[in-house]
């Protein structure tokens, strides 16, 4: 596909917006649309195509993004200064575009080499992990997983690392849903596939008693898991003793994982966005969608969330839902986040962030609109809550704040085995214990930042690749890193503070 010399992206017919694929300069004519621009337009931002009359729906994909503030002459450059969010009229028409995912043949799918754990489960790596039932714990649980340098660990090189995931409360929240939530989020890394074993560390007293969450999470001390109190074992210094003892055993249990070859039906996906800007629905995210079409019709399974960054365009998923209930289960969790939100000024009501709205993105409405493109154009198979188990396979939606670290820990914890972290800001998010793959939207940014960008997505704004060219780049790249290849990420050591479960009630 060769270099484009039009200076904007056309992204529908019926648009009355187009983007600008570099900065272009006040008094510039752009032949493709016929006009001049009549403001300096920066690179990702839009400008108005033919002449809006105030009120009029702003185009973008042919979807509103907005209504304009006053009358607007063709060349205008279009941002929040002249364009207001508005409701949105939705149908979400429940299943009505359900199409059946045509399934490639087991025996034609492609494979990755995984570990594959006694459960049947399959890890992309193999680490141990040092947990907290509390923030009362995290001194404890630091310095144990601080004692495995890279240096103590060469004799175990099947083993990627102690790992401490270290939780900020843990007490001092209410029972009920913030308690089994927290639990949820533990329980799922504690169980994950890419952990070989774990030691959780306790105070004793905290609300999140060690004991009560084992129970209810059915778990039980093994040769692979061990929990240690605090208050029981003597103080800090005897914890940490004890918790690296317990360790120096289950490094050879870990140890004798190997990778085999396993079908891509066992990869899970988590799908991630952040610090995005103009070119996000336009580069990054479609492609990720075009890798996510091609893992689900071979078995894999893709998790979307962030559930105030679909706001606006839930209708969408809710029409490919495969079942009625299915859509309506994301309209319920979409109903409990306005709730939840309204009188707040945050970004359901409009507002995105400041690294957002620099990046030429107007409102909730314009981000809902690209992100969404990176669950691709399968069937919604379910709605499940924050960080519980995937139990179906294809695109599933779990609900989540939009702030990447805490959607990135549901997703994990409910089993998600890889990231695939798309940004056109350039955000320095990183995974462990699932690696993360980050898709840069625009080449400037890449270039800037290539030391932690895996792919490069702005050649499809340069007009190099197609989408769905790139969606096969990053599928290949998918399988790599799940073979074990290290991710940019990886190896800048960047993961080990993004464990961030979602913090939802009172704090006491």
């Amino acid at each position: 596909m060769a270099a484009q010399s039009n200076p904007t992206i056309r992204l529908d017919p019926l648009d009355n917006v187009v983007v600008a694929r570099e900065d272009i300069p006040a008094g510039a004519y752009i032949a493709a649309e016929g006009i001049t621009t009549l403001d300096e337009i920066p690179r990702g931002y839009k400008v108005a195509a033919r002449p809006i009359r105030k009120g009029e729906s702003i185009l973008k994909y042919n979807t509103a993004i907005g209504c304009a503030v006053s009358d607007i002459r063709p060349g205008a450059l279009m941002h929040n200064h002249n364009i207001s969010m508005d409701d949105v009229d939705k149908d979400y028409a429940f299943s009505r575009e359900y199409v059946p995912t045509a399934y490639v043949p087991r025996d034609r799918r492609p494979t990755f080499q995984g570990f594959v754990r006694p459960n049947g489960k399959v890890g992309t790596r193999n680490y141990i992990g040092v947990f907290t039932a509390s923030n009362c714990a995290a001194t404890a649980a630091r310095r144990i997983a601080g004692y495995f340098t890279p240096e103590r660990l060469k004799a175990y090189p099947r083993v990627d690392g102690v790992v401490p995931f270290i939780i900020d409360g843990g007490c001092g929240l209410p029972y009920g849903e913030p308690l089994e939530l927290l639990r949820r989020c533990i329980g799922g890394y504690i169980k994950h596939p890419n952990l070989a074993g774990a030691v959780v560390c306790a105070l004793g007293c905290e609300r999140n008693n060690i004991d009560g969450m084992f129970e209810a999470l059915g778990l039980e001390e093994s040769d692979t898991l061990k929990r240690l109190v605090l208050q029981e074992m003597g103080g800090t210094r005897k914890t940490v003793e004890r918790g690296i003892a317990e360790i120096e055993k289950l490094l050879p249990i870990a140890n004798q994982a190997a990778r085999t070859p396993v079908s891509v039906e066992h990869l899970t996906i988590a799908l991630e966005c952040g610090g995005s800007d103009g070119f996000s629905g336009l580069s990054a995210n479609p492609a990720l969608g075009a890798a996510v079409d091609i893992l689900i019709r071979n078995g894999g399974t893709a998790l979307l969330s962030e559930t105030t960054e679909i706001f606006g365009v839930e209708h969408t998923l809710t029409r490919r839902a495969v079942t009625p209930e299915v859509g309506r289960k994301l309209v319920e969790r979409m109903e409990w986040w306005l709730k939840y939100s309204a009188g707040s000024d945050v970004q359901i009501n409009g507002k995105v962030s400041p690294g957002n709205n620099r990046g030429g993105i107007t409102n909730i409405l314009e981000k809902s609109l690209g992100g969404v493109k990176k669950g691709g154009g399968t069937g919604l198979m379910d709605v499940i809550e924050y960080a519980q188990p995937v139990t179906a396979r294809g695109l599933i939606f779990m609900d989540s704040p939009g702030f990447d670290p805490v959607a990135a820990t549901g997703q994990v914890a409910a089993g998600a085995n890889l990231i695939a972290f798309t940004t056109g800001r350039g955000s320095c998010y990183g995974g462990v214990p699932a690696p993360c793959i980050k898709l840069a939207t625009n080449t400037p940014m890449y270039r800037v930042m290539e030391e932690d960008m895996d792919i490069n997505c702005g050649v499809i704004i340069d007009g190099d690749k197609t989408p769905a060219e790139l969606g096969e780049e990053i599928f290949r790249r998918m399988l790599q890193v799940a073979s074990g290849e290290k991710s940019k990420s990886e190896l800048l050591g960047v993961g080990e503070d993004e464990f961030q479960p979602w913090n939802i009630g009172i704090i006491s």
